[in-house]
Protein backbone atom coordinates (compact mmCIF):
# COMPACT_ATOMS: atom_id res chain seq x y z
CA UNK A 1 0.00 0.00 0.00
CA UNK A 2 1.53 3.50 -0.97
CA UNK A 3 1.24 6.08 1.82
CA UNK A 4 2.12 9.97 0.94
CA UNK A 5 3.13 12.03 3.96
CA UNK A 6 4.63 15.72 4.28
CA UNK A 7 8.64 16.00 5.90
CA UNK A 8 9.83 19.47 6.65
CA UNK A 9 13.25 19.08 6.39
CA UNK A 10 16.09 21.22 8.88
CA UNK A 11 15.76 24.50 6.45
CA UNK A 12 12.02 24.62 7.07
CA UNK A 13 11.32 23.36 3.22
CA UNK A 14 9.02 20.81 2.49
CA UNK A 15 9.29 17.43 1.06
CA UNK A 16 6.53 15.25 0.08
CA UNK A 17 6.89 11.36 0.03
CA UNK A 18 5.79 8.46 -1.18
CA UNK A 19 6.17 5.36 0.83
CA UNK A 20 4.89 1.41 0.08
CA UNK A 21 6.01 0.72 3.54
CA UNK A 22 8.07 -2.21 5.35
CA UNK A 23 6.35 -5.65 4.32
CA UNK A 24 6.92 -8.80 5.69
CA UNK A 25 9.70 -10.47 3.93
CA UNK A 26 11.12 -7.36 2.57
CA UNK A 27 14.93 -7.09 1.32
CA UNK A 28 15.70 -3.85 0.24
CA UNK A 29 14.45 -0.13 0.22
CA UNK A 30 14.85 1.85 -3.12
CA UNK A 31 14.65 5.12 -3.07
CA UNK A 32 13.62 6.65 -6.49
CA UNK A 33 14.44 9.71 -8.21
CA UNK A 34 11.91 10.81 -10.81
CA UNK A 35 12.44 12.33 -14.83
CA UNK A 36 11.98 15.70 -15.76
CA UNK A 37 9.67 16.64 -15.80
CA UNK A 38 7.50 14.17 -13.68
CA UNK A 39 6.16 14.04 -10.34
CA UNK A 40 7.54 11.39 -7.44
CA UNK A 41 5.27 8.70 -7.22
CA UNK A 42 7.51 4.97 -7.28
CA UNK A 43 7.47 3.49 -10.96
CA UNK A 44 3.57 1.57 -11.13
CA UNK A 45 4.66 -0.73 -13.63
CA UNK A 46 7.54 -2.28 -11.73
CA UNK A 47 5.48 -2.51 -8.33
CA UNK A 48 4.49 -6.20 -9.22
CA UNK A 49 7.91 -7.34 -9.64
CA UNK A 50 9.10 -5.20 -6.59
CA UNK A 51 6.83 -6.83 -4.85
CA UNK A 52 7.61 -10.28 -5.57
CA UNK A 53 11.42 -9.13 -4.41
CA UNK A 54 10.79 -7.90 -1.15
CA UNK A 55 11.44 -3.94 -2.52
CA UNK A 56 10.23 -1.30 -0.84
CA UNK A 57 10.00 1.84 -2.52
CA UNK A 58 10.36 5.31 -1.07
CA UNK A 59 10.58 8.39 -3.17
CA UNK A 60 9.41 11.76 -2.86
CA UNK A 61 8.69 15.10 -5.01
CA UNK A 62 11.95 17.19 -6.31
CA UNK A 63 11.98 20.51 -4.90
CA UNK A 64 9.24 22.64 -6.89
CA UNK A 65 7.52 19.56 -8.15
CA UNK A 66 3.85 18.44 -6.60
CA UNK A 67 3.73 19.08 -3.14
CA UNK A 68 7.68 19.69 -2.54
CA UNK A 69 8.83 23.61 -1.69
CA UNK A 70 11.17 25.05 -4.20
CA UNK A 71 14.60 24.90 -3.12
CA UNK A 72 16.06 27.86 -5.40
CA UNK A 73 20.04 27.75 -6.93
CA UNK A 74 20.15 23.21 -6.21
CA UNK A 75 22.32 22.06 -7.73
CA UNK A 76 22.03 17.61 -8.24
CA UNK A 77 24.41 17.46 -5.41
CA UNK A 78 21.43 18.53 -3.04
CA UNK A 79 19.53 15.29 -3.83
CA UNK A 80 21.69 13.93 -1.58
CA UNK A 81 20.70 16.32 1.45
CA UNK A 82 17.12 15.35 0.43
CA UNK A 83 17.61 11.49 -0.03
CA UNK A 84 19.46 11.85 3.71
CA UNK A 85 16.55 13.29 5.48
CA UNK A 86 14.03 10.97 4.37
CA UNK A 87 15.73 8.16 5.14
CA UNK A 88 16.13 9.17 8.55
CA UNK A 89 12.88 10.25 9.24
CA UNK A 90 11.72 6.48 8.29
CA UNK A 91 14.36 4.44 10.02
CA UNK A 92 16.10 3.50 7.08
CA UNK A 93 19.70 2.97 7.49
CA UNK A 94 20.93 1.35 4.48
CA UNK A 95 19.15 1.36 0.75
CA UNK A 96 19.93 1.23 -3.01
CA UNK A 97 18.66 4.48 -5.28
CA UNK A 98 17.21 4.15 -8.79
CA UNK A 99 16.47 6.55 -11.51
CA UNK A 100 15.34 7.41 -14.83
CA UNK A 101 17.02 10.28 -17.17
CA UNK A 102 17.41 13.23 -15.18
CA UNK A 103 16.24 11.04 -11.72
CA UNK A 104 19.03 8.84 -12.73
CA UNK A 105 21.50 11.82 -12.67
CA UNK A 106 19.95 12.81 -8.85
CA UNK A 107 20.35 9.05 -7.56
CA UNK A 108 23.80 9.38 -8.41
CA UNK A 109 24.15 12.08 -5.87
CA UNK A 110 23.04 9.86 -3.14
CA UNK A 111 25.58 7.52 -4.35
CA UNK A 112 28.74 10.16 -4.36
CA UNK A 113 28.48 11.80 -1.40
CA UNK A 114 26.24 8.71 1.41
CA UNK A 115 28.88 6.23 0.87
CA UNK A 116 27.67 4.82 3.78
CA UNK A 117 24.33 4.34 3.03
CA UNK A 118 24.45 3.80 -0.06
CA UNK A 119 24.04 0.03 -1.07
CA UNK A 120 23.79 0.15 -4.88
CA UNK A 121 22.51 2.58 -7.51
CA UNK A 122 20.50 2.21 -10.53
CA UNK A 123 20.76 4.86 -13.26
CA UNK A 124 18.59 4.05 -16.55
CA UNK A 125 19.02 6.85 -19.29
CA UNK A 126 21.74 8.60 -17.33
CA UNK A 127 23.08 11.97 -18.58
CA UNK A 128 26.65 12.73 -17.71
CA UNK A 129 28.08 16.17 -16.75
CA UNK A 130 28.61 18.87 -19.38
CA UNK A 131 31.72 18.56 -18.59
CA UNK A 132 32.78 15.36 -18.86
CA UNK A 133 36.19 15.12 -20.38
CA UNK A 134 36.65 13.50 -23.90
CA UNK A 135 32.33 13.39 -24.01
CA UNK A 136 30.68 15.54 -26.97
CA UNK A 137 27.96 16.16 -24.84
CA UNK A 138 25.03 17.26 -27.58
CA UNK A 139 25.74 14.98 -30.28
CA UNK A 140 23.07 12.32 -30.63
CA UNK A 141 20.02 14.55 -28.68
CA UNK A 142 17.18 15.36 -30.57
CA UNK A 143 17.82 18.87 -31.91
CA UNK A 144 14.71 20.14 -29.13
CA UNK A 145 16.39 18.69 -26.30
CA UNK A 146 19.57 19.95 -27.39
CA UNK A 147 18.56 23.34 -27.99
CA UNK A 148 16.50 23.29 -24.50
CA UNK A 149 20.15 21.96 -22.95
CA UNK A 150 21.94 24.99 -24.44
CA UNK A 151 20.15 27.32 -23.68
CA UNK A 152 19.96 25.89 -19.74
CA UNK A 153 23.84 26.27 -19.90
CA UNK A 154 23.38 30.08 -20.63
CA UNK A 155 21.61 30.51 -17.24
CA UNK A 156 18.04 31.02 -16.19
CA UNK A 157 17.18 33.75 -18.38
CA UNK A 158 18.20 32.09 -21.44
CA UNK A 159 16.50 29.06 -20.38
CA UNK A 160 13.14 30.75 -19.75
CA UNK A 161 13.40 33.22 -23.13
CA UNK A 162 14.11 29.86 -24.92
CA UNK A 163 10.76 27.94 -23.29
CA UNK A 164 8.86 30.82 -24.04
CA UNK A 165 9.32 30.68 -27.98
CA UNK A 166 10.54 26.87 -27.96
CA UNK A 167 8.43 23.96 -29.66
CA UNK A 168 8.76 21.13 -27.54
CA UNK A 169 7.61 18.37 -30.23
CA UNK A 170 8.01 14.67 -30.16
CA UNK A 171 11.64 14.00 -31.95
CA UNK A 172 13.32 13.14 -28.94
CA UNK A 173 11.48 10.09 -29.46
CA UNK A 174 11.45 6.71 -31.40
CA UNK A 175 8.61 4.54 -32.47
CA UNK A 176 9.66 2.01 -29.73
CA UNK A 177 9.26 4.81 -27.00
CA UNK A 178 5.76 5.91 -28.68
CA UNK A 179 5.04 2.20 -28.75
CA UNK A 180 6.20 2.23 -24.78
CA UNK A 181 4.42 5.43 -24.03
CA UNK A 182 1.16 3.83 -25.46
CA UNK A 183 1.72 0.45 -23.67
CA UNK A 184 3.73 -0.68 -20.61
CA UNK A 185 4.93 2.49 -19.56
CA UNK A 186 1.40 4.77 -20.13
CA UNK A 187 1.71 5.38 -16.19
CA UNK A 188 4.38 8.23 -17.37
CA UNK A 189 2.35 10.43 -19.63
CA UNK A 190 0.14 10.45 -15.94
CA UNK A 191 3.05 11.98 -13.81
CA UNK A 192 4.27 13.84 -16.42
CA UNK A 193 1.08 15.75 -16.87
CA UNK A 194 1.13 16.70 -13.25
CA UNK A 195 3.77 17.74 -13.05
CA UNK A 196 3.00 20.31 -15.93
CA UNK A 197 0.28 20.99 -14.96
CA UNK A 198 1.89 22.85 -11.58
CA UNK A 199 4.12 24.89 -13.78
CA UNK A 200 7.68 24.90 -14.98
CA UNK A 201 9.78 25.29 -11.98
CA UNK A 202 10.61 22.02 -11.18
CA UNK A 203 11.68 21.75 -14.77
CA UNK A 204 13.80 25.20 -14.76
CA UNK A 205 15.28 23.95 -12.12
CA UNK A 206 16.51 20.60 -13.28
CA UNK A 207 17.83 21.74 -16.29
CA UNK A 208 19.90 24.24 -15.32
CA UNK A 209 21.04 21.75 -12.70
CA UNK A 210 22.22 19.33 -15.60
CA UNK A 211 23.84 21.77 -16.82
CA UNK A 212 25.79 23.73 -14.01
CA UNK A 213 28.19 21.89 -12.02
CA UNK A 214 27.05 18.74 -10.21
CA UNK A 215 28.85 19.28 -6.81
CA UNK A 216 30.13 15.88 -6.85
CA UNK A 217 32.01 13.19 -9.30
CA UNK A 218 30.80 10.45 -10.88
CA UNK A 219 34.15 8.83 -9.69
CA UNK A 220 33.27 9.20 -6.17
CA UNK A 221 30.36 6.54 -6.56
CA UNK A 222 32.10 3.61 -5.08
CA UNK A 223 29.07 0.97 -4.58
CA UNK A 224 28.38 -1.00 -7.73
CA UNK A 225 26.23 0.55 -9.99
CA UNK A 226 24.59 -0.21 -13.37
CA UNK A 227 23.35 1.76 -15.75
CA UNK A 228 20.64 0.87 -18.66
CA UNK A 229 20.95 2.74 -21.75
CA UNK A 230 19.04 2.22 -25.03
CA UNK A 231 21.36 2.74 -28.28
CA UNK A 232 18.46 4.85 -29.94
CA UNK A 233 18.20 7.61 -26.98
CA UNK A 234 17.91 11.14 -28.34
CA UNK A 235 17.33 12.49 -24.72
CA UNK A 236 20.63 10.88 -23.33
CA UNK A 237 22.64 9.35 -25.73
CA UNK A 238 23.98 6.34 -25.00
CA UNK A 239 27.69 7.51 -24.73
CA UNK A 240 27.19 9.00 -21.82
CA UNK A 241 25.96 6.07 -20.21
CA UNK A 242 29.20 4.68 -21.53
CA UNK A 243 31.28 7.50 -20.51
CA UNK A 244 29.43 7.51 -16.64
CA UNK A 245 30.49 3.07 -16.91
CA UNK A 246 33.90 4.18 -17.38
CA UNK A 247 34.02 6.72 -14.69
CA UNK A 248 32.42 5.04 -11.76
CA UNK A 249 34.90 2.45 -10.26
CA UNK A 250 32.20 -0.14 -10.03
CA UNK A 251 30.03 0.01 -12.75
CA UNK A 252 28.20 -2.30 -15.00
CA UNK A 253 26.43 -0.73 -18.35
CA UNK A 254 23.74 -2.58 -19.85
CA UNK A 255 23.40 -1.22 -23.36
CA UNK A 256 20.68 -2.08 -25.67
CA UNK A 257 20.80 -1.52 -29.11
CA UNK A 258 17.56 -0.80 -30.31
CA UNK A 259 15.76 0.82 -27.33
CA UNK A 260 15.20 4.77 -26.85
CA UNK A 261 15.10 6.79 -23.83
CA UNK A 262 11.57 5.23 -22.91
CA UNK A 263 11.60 2.12 -24.07
CA UNK A 264 14.52 1.06 -22.09
CA UNK A 265 12.53 0.98 -19.72
CA UNK A 266 11.35 -2.65 -20.67
CA UNK A 267 14.27 -3.87 -19.26
CA UNK A 268 14.28 -2.28 -15.74
CA UNK A 269 12.81 -5.63 -14.31
CA UNK A 270 16.24 -7.20 -14.50
CA UNK A 271 17.49 -4.53 -12.89
CA UNK A 272 15.66 -5.01 -9.84
CA UNK A 273 16.91 -8.50 -9.93
CA UNK A 274 19.86 -7.66 -9.80
CA UNK A 275 18.98 -5.25 -7.09
CA UNK A 276 17.78 -8.01 -5.08
CA UNK A 277 21.32 -9.69 -5.56
CA UNK A 278 23.15 -6.56 -4.27
CA UNK A 279 21.22 -6.63 -1.00
CA UNK A 280 21.44 -10.57 -0.61
CA UNK A 281 25.42 -9.66 -0.59
CA UNK A 282 25.48 -7.22 2.15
Amino acid sequence: MLTETDLKVADGRNLHVYDTGEQRGTRLAVIWHHGTPNTGAPPEPLLPVAGRLGIRWVSYDRPAYGGSTPRPGRDVASAAEDVRSIADALGIARFAVMGHSGGATHALASGALLPERVAAAVGVSTLAPLAAHGLDWFAGMAPSVEANLRAAAGGRAALEQHRATADFGPDMFTDADQAALEGSWSWLAGVAGQAIEGGPDGQVDDDLAYTAPWGFDAAQVTAPVLFLHGGQDRVAPSSHGEWLAGRCPSAQLRLYPEDGHISVLDSAATALDWLAEQADRN
